[in-house]
């Protein structure tokens, strides 16, 4: 095939830590292992700082939010045969190449779901045009894809799944004294249930700190909740609750996170609504024994490896808790499964698919 000019909003490789940021950053890294000879303009406000070879190029444009879309499609149009739109709804609206939306979940338009006020309102405000003008429309999951068909049914043919996948440092095993330092680092010296991801309603925090009150007193002797992940929005009574019981460490680097899903004796997610589920899948690749909700992507990601719940029940995620948190054997169990089930995720499929669609959009719109 004839080389392709591959434009990619890039923004959120530097600027968003977790996420999209994720993403993105793994998205290029896994392009860069392949060996084409395909060029890829990466449009951004700064560039990551991420040694690339020459087929890969940086197009900073600092400039606010509103006019940065418009001038950064405008160059592509000029510069490149594709484009990939990962992480706002507004770049496709002026982009006359053909266009691979990205849609990573759909929590604005979900009821009971307390999404970022401004960000759910921009995205409601968006989005519709978006659908319209995009060529392709990669999904995360099938469940975002069965949110996106009830959002837009005319959609359906263009609408497909690409599922992601989760960096190998959550996979590499790390020797005990290791795992020792990190916990020692932050202050953890029982062992612990490990909850992560931004302090916001979403992730359900509240009922997960309830939860683990109502553990029996001899597992909430032994045993400490941490919190990782920097503050959202709403997270005022997740503080409050917390307050005496759980231990919030914040946001931590990606080598500590890897090992705090290893040493954790179980990682618990009930989160109400995930695109995907990256923390689960992180948690997994490093052997965790998990918990999750029974709800939107995450049986996906999960499988037969996790144990689920219904996210909204407390009663249920105490019962959870203490059943793995009373049982060594099971949660050794469900770590073996975990480990195995994540295997099957990964970045080069992701990009390998991603790029699939790339192709198929250039060589459809030059026949």
């Amino acid at each position: 095939m004839t080389p392709l000019r591959i434009g990619i909003d890039a923004r959120a490789a530097a600027e968003v830590p977790a996420g999209r940021g994720r993403y993105v950053r793994e998205l290029i890294r896994a392009l860069a292992a392949r060996h084409d000879k395909h060029r890829y303009v990466l449009y951004t406000r700064k560039p990551w700082d991420e040694p690339l070879d020459e087929r890969f190029s940086w197009r900073p444009r600092e400039l606010p939010e509103s006019v940065w879309h418009l001038d950064a499609a405008r160059a592509a149009n000029r510069e490149c045969d594709v484009f990939l739109a990962t992480n706002s709804y507004v770049t496709p609206w002026f982009l006359t190449i053909p266009t691979a939306l990205v849609i990573h979940d759909l929590i604005p338009f979900q009821p009971g779901i307390h999404a970022n006020r401004r960000a759910a309102l921009i995205e409601r405000l968006t989005i519709r045009r978006a659908l319209k003008r995009a060529s392709v429309i990669l999904c995360d999951s099938h469940a975002t894809r069965r949110d996106l068909l009830r959002l837009s049914p005319a959609v359906e043919p263009k609408a497909t799944v690409v599922q992601l996948a989760v960096s190998g440092e959550f996979a590499q095993r790390r020797m005990p004294a290791e795992l020792a330092e990190v916990c020692s680092r932050h202050g953890l010296e029982r062992p612990f249930v490990l909850c992560t991801g931004t302090l916001e309603p979403r992730k359900n925090l509240v009922r997960v700190i309830e939860a683990f009150r109502g553990l029996p007193a001899h597992l909430l002797a032994e045993y400490e909740l941490v919190l990782v992940g920097p503050r959202g929005w709403e997270f005022d009574e997740i503080l409050s609750r917390a307050e005496g019981l759980a231990r919030l460490l914040g946001f931590v680097s990606e080598a500590d996170l890897a090992a705090l899903y290893q040493e954790c004796a179980i990682f618990c997610y009930p989160s109400l609504y995930e695109g995907f589920g990256l923390p689960l899948l992180e948690a997994m690749s490093a052997g965790a024994a998990s918990i999750t909700s029974n709800v939107s992507s995450l049986p996906e990601v999960g499988g037969e490896a996790v144990r689920y719940v219904e996210p909204t029940s407390v009663p249920a995620i105490v019962e959870a808790l203490t059943y793995l948190l009373e049982s060594e054997s099971e949660r050794a169990r469900l770590g073996t499964l975990a480990r195995e089930r994540a295997a099957f995720f990964s970045w080069e499929r992701t990009a390998d698919e991603v790029l699939s669609q790339l192709e198929a959009l250039a060589a459809s719109s030059r026949s």
